[in-house]
């Protein structure tokens, strides 16, 4: 039962306008004015990172910035869409976007609304409830968002400024962007050769809209033994699938993960400042591990007695037979109404139609950095080689001009910084980190305006009638 003295999201809103004044937040702006309809930041992508990135920015006086997404509001990000969890998989007890304001915290939110005793209540924290903290974490910044935008194309040096085109509408123009496009940005769903030209009513990727409903009754695989494959997995069985086959490349299950037992502050602060060589063996040996899926996840799926679990069982080869699939493993085969492949996503910009100019220019790991040869991994080779703001860089210096005024403040970066753009626990040190670079960026590149600006202020502090000049003689004698 809710508590029965909750104070109610008026008063804590009351509360949060309180803490933001005590923190002069959001201070004055101080970047100089633009050219007519010049925006100084456009965040790609409302989600997670990109209200946060939005917020820390206006938490640094940069407050003319415009935040894109082109999902309907209140449908951004995974959450309600295509997430098929029933919980978040993060402790609750994590801080996610609020940027050190602990009334602008999901818990503070919660318990305004069902008080402390549901709080300690609830283990981990509803899907849909997470999503209707982030609309209310956007409406009570006031953050500035245009849903329903689909950004077509991203020149980067139009007239030293990122021109994005837009499918309906007029140009946008900004002096910087940030992608926080999320864990498919930089790329699009893994999709096994052996399955692409397989029909497409036929199988679906666990990042598509699958209507679950329409599973009842029929004979599904899933591919994969991570999180996401577990949650596809349940749903169809809940759905009233006949069968669930899990497909699973591996001879055992996955079962640490490496992260969770050395995350901490120093992690997300000090990753950053390792060398290459360290910071590829440290993410290689996570991706030899796997990440498990979370153990709620698999129980979920494990106790339906038609859930079959398959390891050492990758498919081999599949083709279409009577309107189903036929699919072997090096195990056995078997015939299928449908396949949902939790295959992880690739990073490949020149995926995205938006990305086409900038995709050949981005420099990558593989451009950066040769690991030893029993430390190869392609995978990881593909994700961007990204400086200390994020900003992206040029694979040929002087061959994309601009590049560097695009951040990619999405999943990809994190081989170079480490898990802070991975989900909801770091996601305000990432956001404050981009915050702060991107101010000292445009703080230098202003610095003519800013100077010119600061030799003719004259204000005075002190208008001289403040003291009495002395004018009158020492006595000698009584010095």
């Amino acid at each position: 039962m809710p508590d029965p003295t909750p104070i109610g999201l008026a008063a804590l809103e009351a509360q949060l306008a309180r803490d933001l004044a005590l923190l002069n937040l959001p201070p004055k702006p101080w970047v100089p004015e633009p050219p007519p309809g010049v925006l100084d930041v456009v965040v790609l992508g409302a989600g997670l990172s990109g209200l946060c990135a939005a917020a820390a920015l206006r938490f640094l006086g940069i407050d003319r910035l415009l935040v894109l997404d082109r999902a309907p509001a209140g449908q951004e990000g995974p959450w309600v869409t295509t997430a098929r969890m029933r919980t978040l998989r993060t402790a609750k007890e994590v801080a996610g976007p609020a940027l050190g304001v602990p009334s602008l915290t999901f818990r503070a939110w919660f318990e305004a609304q069902f008080g402390a005793a549901a709080w300690q209540e609830m283990v981990r924290i509803p899907r849909g409830q997470w999503m209707d903290y982030m609309v209310w974490y956007r409406r009570v910044l006031d953050l500035p968002v245009r849903n329903g935008v689909d950004v077509v194309d991203i020149e980067p040096d139009h007239d030293g400024l990122v021109r994005l085109t837009l499918a309906e509408g007029a140009p946008v123009l900004a002096r910087r962007l940030v992608l926080a496009t999320g864990i498919d940005g930089l790329g699009g769903p893994g999709v096994p050769a052996v399955l692409r030209d397989l029909p497409r009513n036929l199988w679906a990727h666990s990042s598509d809209e699958i209507d679950m409903a329409a599973l009842a009754g029929k004979r599904v695989g899933v591919v994969g033994a991570g999180a996401s494959a577990m949650d596809n997995a349940a749903s169809a069985l809940e759905a009233g699938a006949a069968s669930v086959d899990l497909l699973i490349r591996r001879a055992e299950m996955p079962r640490v993960d490496k992260f969770t037992g050395i995350g901490s502050k120093g992690m997300s602060h000090g990753f950053l400042g390792l060398p290459m060589e360290d910071k590829w063996r440290f993410f290689r040996l996570a991706n030899a591990a796997q990440l498990p899926a979370p153990r709620p996840s698999v129980l979920r799926v494990s106790r339906h007695a038609n859930a079959r679990f398959h390891f050492a069982s990758p498919i081999l080869s599949a083709r279409e037979q009577d309107g189903a699939l036929r699919v072997a493993t090096p195990r056995f085969a078997l015939t299928l109404d449908f396949l949902i492949l939790a295959t992880g996503f690739d990073i490949d910009p020149a995926r995205r139609p938006e990305l086409r100019r900038i995709a050949p220019h981005i420099r990558r790991w593989s451009d950066s950095y040769t690991p030893p040869a029993e430390e190869a991994d392609a995978m990881l080779g593909t994700s961007p080689d990204l400086a200390p703001g994020f900003e992206f860089q040029q694979r040929i210096p002087g061959a994309c001009p601009g590049l560097e005024r695009i951040a990619c403040f999405a999943f990809p970066a994190v081989l170079t910084h480490g898990k802070l753009t991975s989900g909801i626990p770091s996601v305000s040190d990432g956001a404050r980190r981009l915050a702060e670079a991107m101010a000292r960026s445009l703080f230098v590149e202003d610095r003519a305006k800013i100077y010119a600006k600061f030799e003719a202020y004259d204000t005075p502090e002190l208008l001289g009638d403040e003291w009495t000049p002395f004018d009158g003689k020492f006595d000698d004698a009584a010095a």
